[in-house]
């Protein structure tokens, strides 16, 4: 720590004397040294002044129990110490108690230790929780104010700019450390459904899920959240605009409602990119649009491919989710799409999330070859492969083995409903579509397995 800090005020003092005026020749060496002393010195006064201003914010939780905590082996003198099981962090946001941390650190527990910067402790009562962004709302009763901090506007962060995080990391109570915002927008990182995390190098451990993370003015941009395993300076924080939306209604209702399209999703890729004559990641294919929902009843088509929702680009799966999910119930808003190459605006009055975005799971890399065969729906295998008395299509009776449709993740009682988006109402739709297709060319298909709907495509070899 010791190392790491010295460094940190060297490459300070570094930048400080760059920042002077005047050259070599003008200024005396020792004048030049002196006043790179007195502008680090102001910065590390603008750190010494936030860190006195927002520490008696931060607030180290606990989930309660009523077993006794089990016997802790004795570590030697100087040894690592350790956060108590489940501990971290969070922060008050509102002087008569409000307190926000990660679900994660709740946990299931309904009434959570507060434990604030004086050593006051406070049965924390869990007001809600939201897994789906692992934010938790928890609130304290005290005869007086309390301390607290404001929330800043994430959306104009950027990259570079000052980052501090204070938390209880490992128990050690509302520790600051001090870095930049290394990148923004991040998602796939697999810690919760909606992700757009915040990515710093301000040095996150264990014990600070749930603790702030300010700008320079002492504003929160971010919740604390995770750090890669192994991976020295890469923590995530979930943004405050995004918190603020989930807090809002936590506590105004102890749950969140989120808006609900009713679709099924998958990505664009190289291949389905060609088929439908976009470039790759430009927009989310619809593979399936739900009876009844809000995007059946907008006029989605199974093969849109969705550009924009209220003029703001959407290019993956997970951007599309969490701006959908960003609305409440109720809400109208405007989904540009792209249907066979023209670009129309849609709009669409949402509903309540019922159930979870479908995102298809994507079959392997396309071989060379077909090898299928198809049959006609009967009532003998509508109840065979669980299909409905109303669904269309040619059912896949037989996949060769090696051959691309196996290869290609195709399997016995999947139903093909399209080729080349032309509809297949039968077995004969199938075969007409097929005889007319060129056997080197690329097929593009929708298809339904278990009611849940997906595009591939097929790549037949040169010489069949």
């Amino acid at each position: 720590m010791f190392v790491r800090t010295q460094f940190f005020i060297s490459k300070m003092l570094i930048v400080a004397m760059l920042l002077l005026p005047g050259t070599a020749t003008e200024v005396n060496a020792a004048s030049d040294t002196e006043k790179g002393y007195e502008l680090v010195e102001l910065m590390q006064s603008t750190f010494m002044k936030l860190a006195e201003k927002v520490k008696p914010a931060v607030v180290n939780i606990s989930p309660t129990t009523s077993a006794p905590p089990a016997p802790r082996p004795q570590r030697p003198r100087g040894g690592p110490r350790e956060a108590p099981p489940g501990s971290g962090s969070g922060f008050i946001f509102d002087k008569t108690g409000y307190i926000v941390t990660n679900n994660h650190v709740v946990g299931d527990a309904s009434v959570v230790e507060v434990r604030l910067s004086d050593k006051t402790k406070f049965k924390g009562t869990v007001i809600g929780k939201d897994p789906d962004t692992d934010l938790a709302l928890v609130k304290i009763e005290a005869d007086h104010d309390l301390p607290f901090v404001i929330f800043g506007d994430s959306s104009k962060v950027k990259v570079g700019q000052w980052a501090i995080a204070v938390g209880n990391p490992f128990g050690l109570d509302r520790t600051l450390t001090v870095g930049v915002i290394s990148a923004l927008g991040r998602e796939n990182v697999n810690l919760s459904r909606y992700e757009d995390f915040i990515q710093t190098d301000a040095s996150i451990n264990p014990g600070n899920s749930g603790g702030p993370l300010f700008n320079i003015r002492g504003e929160v941009v971010g919740i604390n959240t995770a750090i890669i395993n192994f991976a020295q300076g890469i923590g995530f924080a979930i943004p405050s605009n995004m918190a603020k939306s989930i807090i809002n209604q936590l506590r105004d209702k102890g749950r969140v409602s989120r808006g609900w399209l009713g679709v099924g999703i998958q990505p664009l890729t190289t291949e389905l990119a060609q088929k439908f004559g976009v470039k790759e990641g430009a927009g989310v294919l619809i593979n399936e649009v739900f009876e009844g929902d809000p995007a059946a009843k907008g006029g989605v088509q199974p093969g849109d491919i969705i550009l924009s929702v209220n003029e703001k680009a959407v290019d993956t799966p997970n951007t599309l989710a969490r701006v959908i999910a960003g609305y409440t119930p109720g809400d109208k808003i405007n989904i540009g799409v792209l249907r066979d190459g023209e670009e129309i605006t849609l709009v669409i009055n949402l509903v309540e999330r019922k159930d979870e975005t479908v995102m298809a799971s994507i079959p392997r890399e396309a071989k060379k070859f077909l090898g299928l065969t198809v049959e006609d729906i009967t009532d003998e295998l509508v109840l065979k492969y669980k299909l409905k008395e109303s669904d269309e299509g040619a059912l896949i009776a037989n996949v060769d083995e090696g051959s691309v449709a196996e290869k290609e993740g195709l399997s016995v009682g999947d139903l093909i409903k399209e080729v080349n988006r032309q509809k297949i109402k039968n077995k004969a739709d199938f075969n007409s579509v097929m005889k007319a297709t060129k056997q080197t060319e690329t097929i593009l298909m929708r298809v339904t397995r278990e009611g849940r709907a997906f595009f591939i495509v097929l790549k037949p070899r040169a010489e069949e």
